[in-house]
């Protein structure tokens, strides 16, 4: 549907697009809040948003097609990279995700849902707190600059996972693609395999990350210096400001909104990386990253929607490189959709290796013993 318009044209739609996506989208939430009310199929309305997720994305992903563009490496990510605007942008629908965070407690606290409305929302708003909030932390925590990674630190506090603020920067980064990185899925795991273990690993490795910072600075783990601290103090914070406006009913759906915010993420790592491996070289070191070690997807929607985080192996290529001048690699390991639909393939581990199986193998044909022994833990990671 897209492949025949202009790139240049389309990197002037996306220039505006990444915002008002989610304007657009976002009027779904008062919808799913308020329909049912009078007719007592609240219940059912409180799914809407995690249906429009991924129901009516993917599809739409599938119809509207893959994104043209892509930046001149020596032209247009110079001049992109400059412009103000794409910066204000995390910071306008961030502050616009601390507010549905407050308007979603007051829903769930006054709409008269049952167990099944309660989950719908849970899940509803937990999702926007993984494709909204952690998302633009993920790209704000990757910045030099204190108000970008503050405010990054921030919208993880926002859903009590500060510790990706650490453990993916200091971590992830060095260590995907190895059996060192509890975000990366090894081939043929299951994602209800991969899950617990990978939030148990961000929330461990980001403290040991942490203390061994200090540690080097001569300064005690367990001080004002431990940004950890500071960052679960500010969750705790929201924590109370919940309670103290909905009770311990509010308490309780801040918590567990944060946890599938969480876990949405976890999900997307386990996309995002699933049975690609760094290859062991001679010299026994594992080799640098590249855009090979991640999977890659240009769907025009999603990519909107995650401000390009689809566009992964550039992304793990160039750590620091801002989300609108993200290129897409053609030669990556390449999904067959979207993350939205990715999402749900992975929730049901027979089809997802049927359907992605294959694309490992046939991506590391001819060097399939690297795929399939164990492979060591090794400290000095790169050459």
């Amino acid at each position: 549907m897209l492949e025949n318009i202009d790139p240049n044209t389309m990197m002037r739609i996306k220039k505006w697009g990444f915002l008002l996506f989610w304007l657009a989208v976002l009027p779904v939430l008062p919808l799913a809040a308020y329909m049912g009310r009078e007719s007592g199929t609240q219940d059912y309305w409180a799914w809407l948003i995690y249906f429009t997720v991924f129901g009516i994305v993917p599809v739409l992903d599938y119809i509207v097609g893959k994104d043209p563009s892509n930046p001149d490496e020596h032209t247009d990510v110079p001049a992109m990279t400059r412009e103000r605007l794409y910066r204000v942008f995390p910071f306008i629908l961030g502050s616009v995700w601390l507010a549905v965070l407050y308007f979603a407690g007051h829903i769930f606290a006054t709409n008269d849902y049952s167990l099944l409305g309660q989950a719908g929302w849970i899940l509803s708003i937990g999702t926007l707190g993984g494709a909204i909030g952690i998302v633009l932390a993920h790209e704000l925590v990757h910045k030099d600059a204190k108000i970008e990674s503050g405010f990054g630190g921030l919208l993880l506090a926002s859903v009590c996972y500060a510790g990706f603020k650490v453990e993916h920067i200091r971590g992830h980064h060095v260590f995907v693609a190895t059996p060192n990185d509890g975000a990366s899925a090894k081939f043929n795991q299951s994602v209800w395999h991969f899950l617990p273990r990978a939030l148990a690993h961000n929330f461990l490795t980001a403290w040991q990350l942490e203390a061994q910072r200090l540690k080097r600075q001569g300064k005690h783990p367990v001080s004002v210096h431990n940004e950890l601290i500071w960052w679960y103090a500010i969750s705790g914070l929201f924590a109370l400001s919940f309670f103290l406006l909905w009770g311990w009913q509010g308490a309780v759906f801040f918590l567990l909104v944060g946890l599938v915010a969480g876990s949405t993420l976890e999900v997307i790592n386990y996309v995002e990386h699933y049975g690609l491996h760094r290859r062991i070289l001679d010299n026994g070191k594992y080799e640098r990253v590249t855009p090979a070690h991640s999977w890659n997807s240009n769907y025009f929607l999603t990519n909107l929607a995650l401000f390009q985080l689809q566009r992964h192996s550039d992304h793990h290529a160039y750590g620091k490189r801002r989300y609108q001048v993200l290129r897409h690699y053609e030669d990556s390991p390449q999904l067959p959709g979207g993350y939205a639909a990715m999402y749900v393939l992975a929730l049901i581990p027979p089809l997802w290796k049927k359907v992605m199986n294959p694309r490992v193998e046939a991506y590391y044909q001819g060097e399939m013993d690297q795929l399939f022994r164990e492979r060591p833990r090794i400290n000095n990671i790169v050459a």
